[in-house]
């Protein structure tokens, strides 16, 4: 990947707006971003969604979610919610059950062991009719998580990360392509 084939404000790795479109994000929708991180979708899903619609930015680490709350305020978004939570444990994300239209798993089951219980939670919090959507790194990109980030034994295959949530009960609906490094899931209950 060069530089100049970089879109701005995608990281060169996605496109926010162009996958919440590919999702079926709407107006009105309410969002669970688990693993939010500073807010890479969070805002875009904002800005999708409207006044009429929620997003909540789970994270464990609060300076990340300060970062979106700075982001929001700039933006005057004021449809975000931030928690801090542990997805790692049912409850954990300390949103009530069956509140969230769609939850969004963006690069977040390669930082964890506890996919099950991330699951888990995320089948709990989403509404019977919502969605899971999963977005994670295809192994043999791993290099680019620079140094110091999980290498490629740390990282989901796809065909993994579709195993592990039919174990949990979730049906896959359809795979999508969020971008050249990435795969991309859309589950139903």
């Amino acid at each position: 990947m060069n530089k100049s084939s970089i879109k701005p404000g995608t990281g060169g790795f996605m496109n926010p707006k162009n996958i919440l479109l590919e999702i079926g994000i709407e107006k009105g929708t309410k969002v669970a971003d688990f693993g939010s991180g500073a807010g890479y979708f969070t805002i875009p899903l904002a800005q999708v969604v409207g006044d009429e619609g929620k997003v909540w930015a789970v994270d464990v680490l609060r300076s990340a979610l300060e970062i979106i709350e700075s982001k929001a305020k700039i933006e005057q978004l004021f449809n975000i919610e931030t928690v801090r939570g542990n997805l790692e444990m049912l409850g954990g994300s300390r949103l009530k059950e069956k509140s969230a239209d769609v939850i969004l798993l963006a690069n977040i089951l390669f930082q964890s062991r506890k996919h099950s219980e991330i699951l888990e939670e995320a089948k709990r919090v989403m509404k019977d009719d919502g969605k899971l959507v999963i977005i994670d790194w295809v192994p043999e990109w791993c290099h680019l998580l620079g140094p110091g980030q999980p290498g490629a034994g740390q990282l989901v295959p796809e065909e993994l990360a579709q195993k592990e949530a039919e174990v949990v009960g979730f049906k896959l609906k359809r795979k999508f392509s969020p971008g050249t490094y990435h795969y991309g899931l859309i589950f139903e209950k």
